[in-house]
């Protein structure tokens, strides 16, 4: 089973114990979960207690809805990763229909469905909060998932296919969808309605600034560059260099979300963990199901890594940017968007480890 060592451009055979890839990371991949907790620390502060800074923050837009210092983050966050993907293998993916199907099902189907049924368990007498949750329901990862599949040692191209298909999926279904979850569900169950009113063009708008940009970059520096310097110089010499850059822009966007909201966030703890316990159960329930998905219908570890990383985690970029766009943002709707990478990001790295020291149970699979 091939390992690629995060920026050190090594591939093994053999899948080295968890331990032994940790010891070969890098300083800032080895205490990644202490960056990001510091990231977040720092933009609550800079949010709470820095004038004028969430509005100057929130001013600045590519276009309309689209936060320009978000997508200046999101940009260097990706890039490297998807400048990694080896674009001629993109096949063997495609025709792999136990993940293609699975991942349909996981996150159009099963994970919005979840979602809807969290919030209003946890958040009967909370409308804006859950619908704020619902609203991540619906958006499904194209983002930083990406990093976290790369640390677990995911399969990078199917990551790449996963999240465009997800992208393409956003874009068809999340306005129909938000309608259906918002509107015509609770109206079934009799339940207190709440609507959502956007237009596909400004899914797919976002969809297209936030992650079109870095694939058609990552793209052509692979293909320019191994056709001027060759495979070899690519792989061995180029990624190595730009691999951190994507950490760094991991960091300045959660630094720069956390500051968007950071007054809201630290004035009123108890929402935030009402909020936060939907979320939780959310990203366990939806990681280690996929996971056991994954190990049921054979896939590899890589893939079963790859499908689970990619049902458990939301765009919550997007979902953030919906919900100001629609509701505004100092509502309740834009606070439950922004606790999502509160809870989701230290979920999710530390489900990284978990995927590490999972893999023995793939062991017959190499």
């Amino acid at each position: 089973m091939r390992t690629d060592l995060k920026g050190t451009g090594v591939s093994t055979v053999e899948d080295p114990p968890t331990n032994a890839v940790v010891q070969r990371l890098s300083m800032l991949d080895r205490f990644l979960p202490v960056w990001i907790g510091a990231a977040m620390v720092l933009g609550l502060l800079l949010g709470r207690f820095v004038p004028g800074l969430n509005s100057a923050l929130d001013s600045l837009h590519v276009t309309s809805g689209v936060s320009l210092p978000i997508f200046i983050g999101l940009l260097v966050m990706m890039y490297p990763v998807l400048a990694k993907v080896r674009y001629d293998r993109l096949d063997t993916v495609t025709s792999d229909k136990r993940l293609l199907v699975s991942s349909l099902v996981l996150n159009w189907l099963l994970g919005p469905a979840l979602m809807f049924a969290l919030a209003w368990t946890f958040l009967p007498d909370l409308p804006e909060y859950r619908t704020g949750l619902i609203i991540v329901g619906l958006a499904r990862c194209i983002a930083m998932v990406i990093i976290w599949n790369d640390l677990a040692c995911g399969d990078r191209e199917a990551a790449a296919v996963l999240v465009a298909l997800n992208s393409v999926f956003q874009v068809l279904a999340f306005a129909g969808l938000g309608w259906f979850y918002l509107q015509v569900l609770p109206g079934w169950l009799g339940l207190q309605t709440a609507g959502l009113d956007i237009s596909p063009w400004q899914i797919a708008q976002s969809v297209l600034i936030f992650l079109g940009i870095p694939l058609v970059a990552g793209y052509l520096s692979r293909r320019i560059g191994e056709r001027t310097k060759g495979r070899d110089w690519y792989e061995s010499r180029f990624l190595p260099r730009i691999g951190p850059v994507a950490l760094y822009g991991l960091l300045f966007t959660i630094v720069v979300l956390f500051a968007l909201q950071g007054d809201a966030i630290t004035s009123q703890p108890l929402d935030v963990a009402r909020i936060a316990l939907p979320l939780l159960a959310y990203f366990a329930i939806m990681w280690a199901g996929s996971f056991a998905v994954g190990k049921g219908i054979g896939l590899s570890y890589e893939r079963s890594a790859t499908l689970s990383f990619t049902a458990a985690g939301n765009n919550f970029e997007l979902a953030i940017a919906v919900a100001i766009a629609t509701f505004g943002v100092t509502s309740g709707q834009a606070l439950a968007g922004v606790v999502g990478p509160l809870i989701e990001v230290p979920v999710l790295v530390a489900l990284v480890y978990v995927s590490l020291a999972a893999r023995r149970w793939f062991a017959v699979q190499k």
